[in-house]
């Protein structure tokens, strides 16, 4: 991943130092704004816990939840990644499975966080739910729009309380939160316009293709997608950069920033209109929206798309490689909100703007930021699943506005790689007037790794 010229790692490091990178990268975990009381006391309280996915996040994940309950096993294809975390969470105790299936047979584990690369995410998700597990699921949930469809079913038929990992939600000051806020109570006044920068991807290759390392069930790990040659920059922290495995940064960073720009606009349970590519480039040549090699990474390194949704609000997506405030640095990976009374800024490490000083003096109110967490105290993300765990709520990152916020991602993915734009209606979800653009939304899945909802 160092071939982008600016990584999730390097930003953070400028901002925040909260971690969101991929399955292998490292991740610092917070308990910014939380409670020490948040912890459950009593050992009867306290959840049986088993993780599915092992790698960076994964160790977060884990590193979270174990406040919170006794993680009794873990899964990971790499049998080094389910050793290491079975050691450090469990001193070893916890029973280590290569395939999710058998963790989820344990009837006394009754909640399971996933932390896999994005392309196992639904499969795993729908049999958690279905296996009776509350599921903590890392971003982005889904693959394509129809994985979405498919989990947001699931979810509603099994009643499971389902968190998804968008820690922008609950996290970082809440300065997302307040922004949010703001938005809704009429500071900015009406909305006329929201960009997201998210940062421009890498490119890579050509790639060895060489013989997948022992500790490695490199068939399990392609699960769905095509059985190919391994490539040690196809696994792990660098699968983000292929189109196989995930939707580069559109549905990397785009599942944090553009999440909490339709929840400011109030498009966050809809979704665009319309979708247009203003600009793309790919690492390597596509014929018919698809990578013409396997050996070099194929998501967009740089673009510009424009959505518009029905509210009349305009979007803008960006590799955020220049300010996307003119004349402000440090506003190159963030969320800009534009309303006739003002604009605001806000990203990990700041929340600017005329509006953003005047809550020095006139603060949002604590009802508004509560009715935002849905009834919940301030806590870290995992505090607020588990909270919800306990009484049966819905938490702040529930699978229906991720959905949404997603399919404004996996849209600007298609449009980019077919070379149009396109119409979209959100209440059918579907593509409007092209019956190509349309057979994106889903994808084949190999043979015995279906998903089925």
């Amino acid at each position: 991943m160092s071939r982008c010229p600016e990584t999730r790692r390097r930003f953070l490091q400028k901002s925040a130092g909260l971690a969101m990178a991929g399955a292998s990268a490292p991740y610092i975990f917070t308990t910014l704004g939380v409670a020490a009381e948040d912890a459950p006391k009593s050992k009867n309280d306290r959840h049986t816990i088993g993780c599915i996915g092992n790698g960076g996040m994964g160790n977060g994940d884990a590193g979270a939840a174990s406040r919170y309950g006794d993680i009794v096993a873990v899964c990971d294809v790499d049998r080094k990644h389910a050793q290491a975390l079975s050691t450090r969470v469990s001193k070893g105790k916890a029973e280590i499975f290569e395939d999710y299936r058998k963790l989820l047979d344990r009837k006394d584990i009754d909640v399971v966080t996933i932390s896999t690369p994005d392309h196992w995410h639904t499969r795993i998700a729908i049999a958690a739910m279905k296996a009776g597990k509350d599921v903590y699921c890392q971003k982005p949930l889904t693959l394509t729009i129809d994985e979405g469809k498919k989990i947001c079913q699931v979810q509603k038929a099994t009643g499971r309380v389902f968190q998804v990992g968008t820690q922008q939600r609950s996290e970082n000051r809440e300065m997302f939160l307040k922004a949010v806020a703001m938005c809704h109570l009429g500071r900015l006044g009406k909305i006329k316009r929201a960009t997201c920068g998210i940062g421009g991807g890498p490119t890579g290759g050509p790639f060895k293709k060489v013989a997948p390392p022992a500790e490695l069930n490199w068939d399990l790990w392609l699960g769905q997608t095509p059985k190919v040659e391994y490539i040690r920059e196809r696994c792990h922290g660098s699968f983000r950069w292929w189109y196989e495995y995930s939707g580069g940064k559109l549905t990397d960073w785009g599942a944090h920033h553009v999440d909490i720009a339709q929840w400011a606009i109030g498009m966050d349970q809809s979704g665009p209109a319309s979708v247009e590519v203003l600009a793309v480039k790919h690492p390597q040549d596509l014929k018919k929206g698809m990578p013409t090699r396997d050996d070099c990474y194929n998501t967009a390194n740089t673009f510009r798309v424009k959505c518009m949704f029905p509210n009349g609000v305009e979007m803008i997506i960006t590799d955020g490689r220049e300010a996307i405030w003119e004349g402000k640095k440090g506003t190159g990976n963030g969320v800009l909100i534009e309303g006739e009374k003002g604009t605001i800024f806000v990203n990990r490490g700041m929340l600017i703007g005329e509006q953003a000083d005047a809550l020095k003096t006139d603060p949002i109110p604590d009802d508004v930021l509560t009715k935002l967490r849905k009834g919940k105290p301030s806590n870290s993300h995992m505090g607020n699943f588990m909270a919800c765990v306990k009484d049966r709520s819905m938490p702040i990152s529930d699978v229906l506005t991720h959905h949404r916020a997603l399919t404004t991602c996996h849209l600007a993915n298609i449009a980019m790689r077919l070379g149009r734009k396109l119409a979209w209606d959100p209440e059918k979800e579907q593509i409007v007037g092209d019956d190509e653009a349309n057979g994106w939304l889903t994808r084949e899945q190999r043979k015995g790794f279906e998903i089925e909802a």
